[in-house]
């Protein structure tokens, strides 16, 4: 058996290569993809070259290293194919998200195959990945009931951070990006206003809170400059929770008096791990079975604009690396 994969080959280079299969193995399954989505964040560090070359990979999915070429990516949906004889719990044509990287078939263990609802739409199922980012940067936000929370970038991730901080029972949820579209998206997803990343905003967010300031921020954008101005934003002794990983591009913040005098946290959030605080309750298959849930309550397919051919994935990357005001989430889809 053959399969075709997406390989980065250096900064901005794409290719897709053939490769051969391994036999099914006794606790494998092999997967034929329906869909997969491109990161926005992390993975867009990958093409351009933004990642320290150093860094081992950390998904037993992934091939290659930072310093190229890799095959990278996470967010693969498709339907088994063929289950070994020791897989109990998957069939022929059941429907399964993996953290895999854009291939057209694989081969994985049964255990790294999650289980989709029947009758999932396949296009919500992509979702899974940032949705659990955005669970854990919840559970790592110390938000309390009636609170004031700022989400920095209206990406995918930062409007699944939206909703959800809604749901957590936020009163009031300020999102901020600098693309007209997207502050839009981020009202209707549940943000009270949507504003601009200006100089204004610290004004804005203390004239909404009778001069307090805001009890969290996230910082979502990816941005190095939106972190500072996360703090700017934020009431005496409020906290930062970083869900960003800006790769090799620098950070500079002021840490002088304010930060000082009014007792400002930074807490960085990565899905990964979960805060050790919670895991006498929570843990990774708590928080999977809370995503798998909700991947049925939210309307997570209207994210989708672009629906690229996997065999036309360089034109894809392109896309979300020139003209990112124009998309929300790409996905490649394979097949007919």
């Amino acid at each position: 058996m053959e399969a075709r994969a997406v390989w980065l080959t250096g900064p901005r280079q794409v290719e897709i290569r053939t490769e051969p299969l391994p036999p099914v193995g006794p606790d494998h399954v092999l997967v034929r993809a329906r869909l997969s989505a491109i990161s926005h964040g992390t993975e867009m560090l990958v093409y351009r070259g933004e990642v320290p070359t150093h860094l081992p990979l950390d998904l037993p999915t992934l091939a290659g290293s930072f310093a190229y070429p890799i095959k990278y990516g996470y967010a693969s949906v498709g339907e088994i194919e063929e289950a070994g004889p020791e897989v109990e719990t998957l069939r022929p044509g059941d429907l399964i998200f993996a953290l895999h990287p854009h291939q057209d078939r694989y081969i994985i263990p049964a255990r790294l195959a999650v289980p989709l609802p029947a009758g999932l739409d396949p296009a919500a199922g992509v979702f899974v990945a940032n949705l659990e980012t955005a669970v854990n940067v919840l559970l790592d936000t110390p938000l309390r009931f009636g609170e004031t929370a700022v989400v920095f970038g209206q990406g995918v991730v930062g409007l699944l951070i939206t909703m959800l901080l809604r749901r957590a029972g936020a009163r009031d949820i300020i999102a901020v990006d600098p693309v007209p579209a997207r502050r839009e998206r981020a009202l209707a997803a549940g943000a009270s206003v949507a504003l601009a990343p200006d100089d204004d905003l610290p004004r804005h967010v203390r004239e909404r809170t009778a001069g307090r300031g805001a009890d969290v921020a996230v910082e979502a954008s990816g941005a190095p400059a939106a972190l500072s101005q996360a703090l700017s934003v934020l009431t005496v002794q409020g906290t930062v929770v970083v869900a960003s990983w800006y790769g090799t591009k620098p950070v500079a913040l002021d840490l002088g008096s304010e930060f000082h005098r009014r007792r400002l946290r930074i807490v960085s959030s990565q899905v990964g791990t979960i805060d050790p605080a919670l895991s006498p309750r929570w843990t990774h298959e708590r928080r999977r079975d809370l995503v798998c849930a909700l991947l049925e309550e939210l309307p997570l397919a209207d994210l989708i604009t672009h629906r690229v051919p996997f065999t036309r994935a360089a034109e894809a990357y392109r896309l979300i690396d020139t003209r990112p005001a124009e998309v929300l989430q790409v996905v490649l889809k394979y097949g007919k």
